[in-house]
């Protein structure tokens, strides 16, 4: 395996693709040059002997013709000059020389070996061939050692007439020794060129795949985060640009990363402090991202990696048409939000695709939005207006009702006339209370009204109190204590309004306390810095499924008798809203059939104190 990944790399392909490119070309080189040399020693060889042949086979027709033998010469004679002429003029190395007649007969050789065939016929195909008058006849044989020969006839002729023929059978040895040694030379030549060119490849591809290397080494830095460090540039060639590329790159990269972290650290602080929850979700519906304040409102440490319809707590389904359809929110209660116990929150959660380029869907954005206050006073609202409706109409029918009767002749009959107009006024006076009232909660809520601040002795406000409502503890022979904690300082309130709240709550423990019952008023300061007032009687208490209830506005308990006692049911309200325009609290304990307490706590300011 290791010698296969040195195959791999880019430094071994460029020596083996170098050394292959040279090899193919020495090669393409070396066959043309091989073939031409070979066609040419071996056309050079034939030529050679062909001039030779045809030299000889002159010779021959001068020496065998008619007009040579009609001579004094002897056909001994003859042959012995035409021996002496062919050794002397014809010294082919290793080659057979064999003149012939007319019929085919060897009248000599120039191989002493071979003198035993003179006088004997020669019947190759190449000598029939020659004595048929066929000048063209060569060809190549190998003989019994394995070695090339040349062999070539040629015909003698006289007056058209063949009177002999040459037979030449030469030995191509040195021509094939040649051959092989210029073959020899040029392969040791090859072998030396391509060691040299091995060489240079590996000198050449390390100046190519050494600053690869770096760049190599560089990009896994900068893959790894670190972007400190920089290409060496040691020229202006393509490597040169390139490495300059690649540090204009990575300082890019680094500022475009850097950039990037800002803003993922801006948008994780704005995700992380933003009042409504989100949840991101991917295109199978699973959460990949979930802010604290979504898991705070839907109860659940951790929310990634849960379906998103689970999470939410809506079916797939319906989360599909809310993405689809001309609505993108729906409601839903949850019991995990830090709300009054016993009550459920309600949270708006609005769905919006996340679209690529391709109009595809790539994920799921839900933003969760705590509706329960805006619920609650929506509902509260309704309830107001319903509770204004239902105050006014009643005295406003009732008032109808007896102006008809007075219309009708009820004014005929005095004492009947003066009854039903004192009830007409009653519930005119009922209606003016009522909307009184409402300005001053209306003032109380736009904070129009001022809170005028004075010294206020606590005790004398609070005996003042208890003389005003004499008359009435006295007719229901209630009676009534006051009682404050010695040398409390005089502390700064606006007294109008807290005379306000205090006979809201005598009226109120008057009211439902039966005859013979008890009303204390207390004062003391529970630390240095306040001062708690409690009215407390021994009435028919309120029920605890109520107390939550009871400062709401035209809440009563019990609406009839209420109603029937001149109440508009907004005087714990007011008193409420006074004592926080004032920076204190109201609380309210009471056991039904056991009475009730109402306790408000109000800052000691006195006298160089902040207002």
């Amino acid at each position: 395996m290791k010698g296969i990944r040195i195959f791999r790399t880019i430094q071994v392909k460029l020596i083996i693709i170098y050394v292959l490119l040279i090899l193919i070309a020495m090669q393409l080189i070396g066959v043309y040059f091989i073939t031409t040399m070979k066609t040419s020693v071996s056309d050079s060889f034939s030529k050679n002997l062909n001039d030779q042949a045809n030299m000889l086979a002159n010779i021959v027709e001068q020496t065998l013709s008619p007009a040579a033998q009609n001579t004094d010469v002897t056909y001994e004679q003859t042959i012995q000059d035409l021996r002496s002429k062919v050794n002397a003029l014809f010294s082919i190395n290793e080659a057979e020389i064999q003149v012939l007649d007319a019929s085919g007969k060897v009248l000599m050789t120039s191989v002493q070996s071979q003198q035993s065939y003179v006088g004997r016929k020669n019947t190759t195909l190449a000598v029939n061939r020659a004595l048929q008058g066929f000048r063209d006849n060569e060809e190549d044989i190998i003989d019994d050692d394995n070695v090339r020969k040349k062999v070539i006839a040629r015909p003698a002729f006289y007056q058209g007439k063949v009177v002999g023929a040459v037979y030449i059978v030469a030995s191509m040895y040195e021509v094939y020794e040649t051959i092989n040694r210029v073959n020899r030379i040029f392969v040791t030549g090859m072998l030396l060129a391509l060691g040299l060119t091995a060489v240079l490849g590996v000198l050449l591809s390390h100046t190519i795949t050494s600053p690869i290397k770096v760049l190599t080494r560089q990009a896994t830095a900068v893959a790894e985060g670190r972007f400190d460090r920089k290409v060496p540039v040691h020229g202006e060639d393509e490597i040169g640009q390139l490495s300059e590329a690649f540090n204009n790159m990575t300082q890019r990269l680094q500022e475009a990363l850097s950039v990037n972290e800002e803003e993922k650290e801006k948008l994780a602080s704005i995700l992380s402090n933003m009042s409504d929850g989100v949840v991101a979700a991917d295109e199978r519906g699973v959460v990949i991202v979930t802010n604290r304040r979504a898991r705070e409102m839907l109860g659940v440490k951790q929310g990634e990696g849960l379906p998103l319809a689970e999470l939410v707590r809506l079916e797939p389904q319906r989360i599909e048409e809310l993405l689809r359809g001309f609505e993108h929110a729906a409601l839903i209660r949850t019991d995990t939000l830090e709300q009054t116990e016993g009550e459920g929150g309600i949270i708006r959660v609005t769905f919006t695709p996340i679209s690529r380029r391709d109009k595809t869907t790539a994920g799921t954005i839900a933003v969760l939005q705590d509706v329960t206050e805006q619920e609650k006073l929506e509902q509260s609202r309704r309830e107001f207006v319903a509770n204004v409706s239902h105050e006014l109409r009643t005295p406003l029918t009732t008032i109808k009702s007896y102006a008809e009767a007075l219309e009708d002749g009820a004014m005929q009959e005095r004492e009947l006339g003066e009854r039903f107009v004192g009830v007409i006024r009653n519930e005119t006076e009922r209606m003016i209370r009522l909307v009184t009232d409402l300005l001053h909660l209306s003032r109380l809520d736009s904070s129009q009204s001022a809170v005028r601040r004075q010294a206020t002795n606590i005790q004398e406000m609070l005996e003042e109190v208890a003389d005003r409502f004499s008359f009435q503890l006295r007719q229901k022979a209630i009676r009534a204590t006051v009682e404050a904690e010695p040398d409390l300082p005089p502390i700064r309130l606006d007294r109008d309004q807290i005379d306000q709240v205090l006979d809201n709550l005598v009226s109120n423990a008057i009211k439902y306390t039966m005859d013979g019952g008890r009303i204390a008023i207390r004062a003391r300061r529970p630390d240095p810095a306040s001062v708690a007032i409690a009215v407390q009687d021994t009435g028919i208490g309120i029920p605890q499924k109520d107390l939550n209830r009871i400062f709401e506005r035209f809440y009563r308990v019990d609406k009839a008798r209420s109603r029937n006692m001149g109440g508009t049911g907004l005087g714990l309200s007011i008193a409420r809203e006074i004592i926080k325009a004032h920076g204190g609290t109201v609380t309210l304990e009471s056991e039904w059939n056991e009475g009730t307490t109402v306790t408000f706590t109000l800052p000691a300011l006195q006298e160089g104190d902040g207002a």
